[in-house]
């Protein structure tokens, strides 16, 4: 049966809660960045933005998978999502009062941080839990499916209200959709108890997980693909300086290249959704990331507004293709009791390679111009994809029957 997985009430109420959250987010990131590049103009400045997010996502991401899989899942993304609020708070009042500085962005993308590294063990150790083994795959492409549409419909509807209201109003309605999930949560009927024998967090429930993933290398070398793939490639932070002054399409057009990804990822996940389950994860993994960095590279040189935001789609596309096989190569491999930790390693990889990416690329920009740092980093990235093929045969290999 398509679309399999919305059968089940709790996934579809945390499918929901979750796609109004995720437009906010979307939102708030448009907006965010265009405020840190007025009030710096550097791409520096914007690259140091995704150190800050990462830098408690490393510190607290391990002991949020402990938590994960120690207490209760529900009640854990319920805290997670009231810290993610609490910052697009503190942007909204520091806007509103006229206080807002780089300093306190950089401040309130790390508490953002610190909460969200307690959001993807908790909720995708949830998943699982709520669809049949039989129907996972399509649980999570069409959750993949719904993120990107979320993703489409934030950034485009923040750069229209940027160019028409301002930073705050997007702020605003960031807090209120947290409520969306907040409630669906709660209305959920589902019980997420720990995991049995767990009792709290504990160095030994955390090297459990450590020697778990040291036991599965295709799991970690589907990790670490992720982590060299969105590092060489990560260049998101610098649309800003291609929407000002490489293409001159402004803040609008800025909000147009944040949804093309989004817009090429949620064709992708729903033709993953519609299809029937892939085979051959592995083989279509490595192809997708050699794709994804080739279109970053032709958006690098792209001169052509339509062009870039062509090869920002087929970006989007690409990678939608790898989040879903490398998901669901490491829900199938992972036993429900080590979800949460298997989880929040894969975060480090999955969440700091993009962060310390925009911070390579803004380096290297600084150093050799935005141009050179997009479309090289976009080449590493294909070299890297055949360099996995060649070295982890079992990769190239992999085939779930």
């Amino acid at each position: 049966m398509r679309f399999a997985a919305l059968r089940s009430r709790d996934f579809r109420l945390l499918l929901a809660g979750q796609a109004v959250s995720l437009t906010g987010t979307q939102m708030q990131q448009v907006a965010v960045v265009w405020q840190l590049y007025l009030l710096t103009n550097s791409p520096l400045s914007l690259g140091l933005l995704g150190a800050f997010r990462v830098a408690p996502i490393v510190v607290f991401a391990l002991g949020g998978g402990v938590a994960a899989d120690a207490f209760d899942r529900k009640k854990l993304l319920l805290v997670s999502q009231t810290g993610m609020a609490l910052a697009s708070l503190g942007l909204l009042v520091a806007t509103q009062t006229q206080m807002v500085s780089p300093a306190i962005i950089y401040a309130l993308a790390a508490l953002a941080g610190a909460a969200s590294a307690f959001d993807p063990p908790s909720r995708q150790a949830l998943l699982p839990q709520l669809v049949s083994i039989e129907v996972l795959p399509n649980a999570l492409s069409t959750y993949n499916a719904v993120h990107e549409v979320a993703s489409i419909a934030g950034p485009a509807l923040g750069g229209a209200l940027l160019a028409w209201k301002g930073v705050a109003p997007i702020y605003l309605i960031d807090v209120v959709s947290y409520l969306a999930v907040i409630f669906a949560i709660l209305a959920m009927q589902h019980e997420a108890p720990p995991t049995p024998g767990l009792a709290g967090l504990s160095a030994h429930a955390l090297l459990e997980g450590l020697r778990f993933l040291r036991r599965t290398p295709l799991i970690l070398s589907t990790m670490l693909l992720d982590f060299v793939a969105t590092f060489l490639a990560g260049s998101l932070l610098l649309l800003p300086i291609f929407a000002d002054q490489l293409l001159h399409v402004g803040p609008r057009g800025l909000g147009i290249m944040y949804a093309a990804q989004p817009a090429g990822a949620v064709v992708a996940a729903g033709l993953l959704s519609w299809l029937p389950v892939v085979r051959r994860q592995g083989r279509v993994l490595l192809v997708a990331v050699a794709v994804y960095g080739g279109a970053i590279a032709a958006f690098g040189v792209s001169r052509w507004f339509p062009l870039s935001l062509c090869m920002l789609a087929l970006s989007g596309a690409a990678d939608a293709v790898s989040v879903v096989m490398r998901q669901t190569l490491r829900q199938i491999l992972t036993p429900d009791a080590l979800r949460g930790r298997m989880t929040s390693v894969n975060m480090i990889f999955f969440m700091g390679g993009p962060q310390l990416g925009e911070v390579e690329a803004g380096v290297v920009a600084r150093l050799a111009g935005v141009r050179f740092s997009v479309w090289s980093g976009g080449l590493l990235c294909v070299a890297g994809a055949l360099a996995a093929a060649v070295f982890v045969p079992s990769l190239r290999k992999y085939e779930h029957t």
